[in-house]
């Protein structure tokens, strides 16, 4: 829980996901056994060796998550007391102008205003803020290129969920390092890294990136995103950990969905805490369809997400996102038994094909007996 409040409370933006990296290069320099590398775009991948060399031509298993949320990045001082920045990911412009913003430093100081003018611009014909004037609650100066986010609190728990200012995708990529950190000082026998992209939430731009000109990534990669994502009535908070099967865009591939939806199930019937959910989840759009549409290997996990992006729809405000907090340590379960088992997967259908098949042959002389 620690390590899932430390990263929901880390201040990020599209573009502006610098405080995340720097978390990340600490995580893994206090690991020795992981390899930390970037492209030219700024993304991120954690590597984590297997346990015996034969296993390094295995395919690698690769967990992904995005590092920003969408929030503000400063361009200027327009005076001693307003900031103009760019909004970036997109909210309904209604429910920004008038909110609470706080903006964070390097250094570590903070500067908190109101944001009092929002350009509009169109996002799925909505209405989203573009450029924003912010007024800053006392004289001060923002520093260009740093972070603002809806000023919501950081992560804290209260009773069974968690709370934050962003949770989309901090949560999920908390999960990813959780799984590292349990996995590190006993590797399973593929090769397992996390790959953290950029500015998700401005249209999948880090991803695009890392399929267009691939420097981290290879085609015979099996990759899992993972996401908070709106929650469902047929999907609801607490339900347990999501095998999101498609988003609003497109389905996902269907041998490695078929894998990790029995690996769910092998794991329900070991642990009788562990739970999970399987359903189409359209509240967005997430990048396993970027890396399906590029031709690699895709599926996708989430958890159910409360106020997704910040808006509290029944009451038309910003207000904190929030996940329940034992569906996210039952994501962080999968994550694991998937690594161990990753092994045993034969890149198709061909566990289904078995079970099909099995029914058939037990059945099939029932065909030409029955026929009149």
């Amino acid at each position: 829980m620690k390590l899932l409040t430390e990263v929901c409370s880390i201040p990020t933006a599209p573009f502006a996901e610098q405080y995340v990296v720097r978390y990340v290069e600490r995580f893994v320099a206090r690991r020795p056994k992981l390899r930390l590398t970037r492209d030219r775009a700024g993304n991120l991948l954690i590597e984590l060796p297997p346990k015996a060399r034969r296993g390094a031509r295995s395919p690698r298993w690769i967990f992904a998550a995005h590092m920003d949320h969408p929030g503000f990045v400063a361009t200027r001082m327009i005076d001693r007391r307003t900031v103009e920045a760019a909004f970036r990911g997109w909210v309904q412009i209604d429910y920004v102008r008038g909110t609470k913003v706080r903006f964070f430093e390097a250094d570590g100081t903070q500067a908190t205003g109101v944001v009092t003018d929002a350009t509009p611009a169109e996002h799925d014909r909505l209405a989203v803020p573009q450029r924003v004037t912010v007024r800053l609650s006392r004289v001060g100066n923002v520093t260009p290129g740093v972070p603002g986010m809806f000023d919501q609190g950081p992560a804290r728990v209260k009773e069974s969920k968690l709370y934050s200012r962003g949770i989309d995708d901090q949560g999920g990529l908390a999960a990813a390092l959780a799984m590292l950190e349990q996995l590190h000082r006993n590797p399973p026998a593929v090769p397992i890294a996390v790959l953290l992209t950029r500015a998700e939430e401005e249209g999948f731009v880090g991803a695009v990136a890392a399929v267009v000109a691939p420097e981290l990534l290879r085609k015979t990669d099996r990759l899992i995103a993972i996401e908070c994502s709106a929650a469902q009535a047929y999907a609801p908070q607490g339900g347990g950990v999501i095998v999101r099967v498609g988003d609003k865009t497109s389905v996902f591939h269907s041998g490695l969905t078929y894998f990790l939806t029995q690996s769910a199930e092998h794991l329900a019937r070991k642990d009788k805490a562990f739970r999970y959910q399987r359903a189409l989840m359209p509240g967005g759009t997430c990048e396993a369809t970027v890396y399906d549409a590029y031709g690699y290997t895709a599926a996708a996990v989430c958890v159910a997400l409360g106020n997704y992006h910040n808006m509290d729809r029944a009451k038309k405000r910003i207000a904190p996102e929030h996940i329940d907090v034992n569906d996210w340590k039952n994501m962080v379960k999968l994550f694991v038994h998937v690594a161990r088992t990753a092994d045993a997967y034969t890149g198709d259908n061909a566990a289904l094909k078995q079970r099909v098949t099995a029914r058939y042959e037990r059945l099939k002389d029932l065909l030409t007996s029955s026929v009149a």
